[in-house]
């Protein structure tokens, strides 16, 4: 176990270095007060999804979906399609919650988002407690931030000229995270052939093109490590 001072620098490396890839996120969040707004739905039950859900794409499919009057059901299942690739992001981060408490593999995961898992991939060599420490710090940065700006949305969002096109946030937070973990010629590859493949599929109904791009990234990713490891 760490001392009380190396676990005090692992929440302030968690919280500090979360904070630059939230600012990306912030046009996401007015985006998602415009989608609430126009979408005719109650602010306080738009903005409840935040703690349920904590998934900016999935929030914004299920909402925008609801006020364009697909059925629930619909909705529902679009806004799970699209956050499937945390399904991934788990199979991926999995050998890091092995020996950690019980009560940390049941929390951790409700804060498994894009940008988290990003952060917690470079931090592999952690130990248990290190890792546990920087994760939820990070984690739960993100959710206070997201929980704060959410609820501001829904007040300036609306007032946003729309000529502004403030949808442009979506593409770069991702953009962000792609640069930050791309530090090899396979993934390079990986990016550019999931990419083109979500491209050529998004006109399949409830954005399942989405879940399908990530799928071939994953197989193509793991194709291409195992062959680096037999060489």
């Amino acid at each position: 176990m760490p001392r009380m001072s190396d676990r005090y620098l692992h929440v302030r490396r968690g919280v500090f270095e979360s904070i630059p890839l939230f600012i990306p996120a912030i046009p996401f969040a007015l985006v998602f007060g415009v989608v609430v707004g126009e979408s005719g739905i109650a602010p306080w039950l738009g903005w409840s999804s935040s703690p349920l859900i904590f998934g900016g794409a999935a929030q914004i499919t299920l909402v925008s979906l609801l006020g364009e009057g697909a059925s629930v059901a619909a909705a529902v299942t679009a806004a799970l399609i699209v956050g499937a690739r945390h399904l991934l992001y788990s199979v991926s981060i999995a050998p890091r919650f092995k020996g950690q408490p019980r009560w940390f593999r049941w929390l951790g995961p409700y804060v498994l988002i894009d940008q988290v898992f990003a952060l917690a991939m470079l931090r592999q060599d952690d130990n248990p407690a290190a890792f546990r420490a920087y994760f939820l710090s990070a984690g739960f940065t993100f959710w206070g931030l997201w929980m704060i700006c959410t609820a501001g949305g829904l007040f300036l969002g609306p007032l946003i000229p729309s000529g502004w096109n403030i949808a442009f946030a979506a593409p770069v937070l991702f953009t962000a995270l792609l640069v930050t973990a791309i530090d090899r010629w396979e993934k390079v590859v990986v990016a550019l052939l999931s990419g083109a493949c979500t491209v050529m599929l998004s006109g399949l109904p409830n954005r399942s093109g989405l879940l399908l791009g990530a799928i071939v990234g994953v197989l193509l990713g793991l194709l291409l490590e195992s062959r680096r490891k037999s060489l």
